[in-house]
């Protein structure tokens, strides 16, 4: 039986990709295709990455047309965790002392995000991971952390990059802010290799 990973909210693939590439049962829940918060998960899944939008909770968020709405930000949020906790919950063998699930990650940069969810468990730069851009992001969840290699960045955060520079290969297909929240590839291979 193949592991199944889902990807909840998981725009191009690119967190779960690793394990895709490892022959993994990725199933990449967004939209337009799948909305998480009506999603009916599947009976065994391995491991879970969630990566909920952060547009509400951006501390950037100031002067935009649309004001800032936490409630509407927490409901894929809370669409996330609901399926996070239907297999702690509801998947799990009372004869054992582990759950379900091999491990669970929920990503969002620094952001509001923080105040409902508290302290993250942890925090990287896409640099940390080889990826030129610094664009501080947070973990919170239940899995084994990755490797950081550290490095000097001289590089800017993302926001000052030209933007043909972020994620080139999506450039004209995806919008600027599209592209600024792909998961940096060193990143995601690192996150792979600590939680296979």
């Amino acid at each position: 039986m193949n592991k199944v990973i889902l990807d909840l909210c998981g725009g191009t693939g690119a967190w779960s990709k690793p394990y895709k590439e490892a022959g993994y049962d990725v199933r990449n829940i967004t939209l337009p295709e799948y909305d998480v918060r009506e999603y009916k998960p599947p009976e065994n899944v391995y491991g879970i990455l969630a990566a909920p939008p952060c547009t509400m909770f951006s501390l950037a968020r100031t002067k935009t047309k649309k004001p800032r709405d936490l409630k509407e930000g927490m409901e894929c949020v809370r669409a996330c965790l609901n399926i996070i906790w239907y297999y702690m919950e509801v998947k799990q063998d009372t004869k054992k002392k582990t759950l379900p699930l091999k491990f669970w990650a929920l990503e969002n940069p620094n952001g509001m995000l923080k105040y409902f969810l508290g302290k993250p468990v942890f925090e990287f730069n896409p640099y940390d991971f080889g990826d030129g851009y610094k664009k501080r992001t947070y973990l919170w969840g239940w899995f084994n952390e990755p490797k950081k290699n550290l490095v000097e960045c001289d590089k800017p955060k993302f926001d000052k990059l030209k933007s043909k520079e972020i994620h080139p290969e999506y450039y004209g297909k995806l919008t600027r802010q599209e592209r600024r929240a792909i998961t940096p590839a060193g990143f995601a291979k690192a996150f792979f290799e600590a939680n296979k």
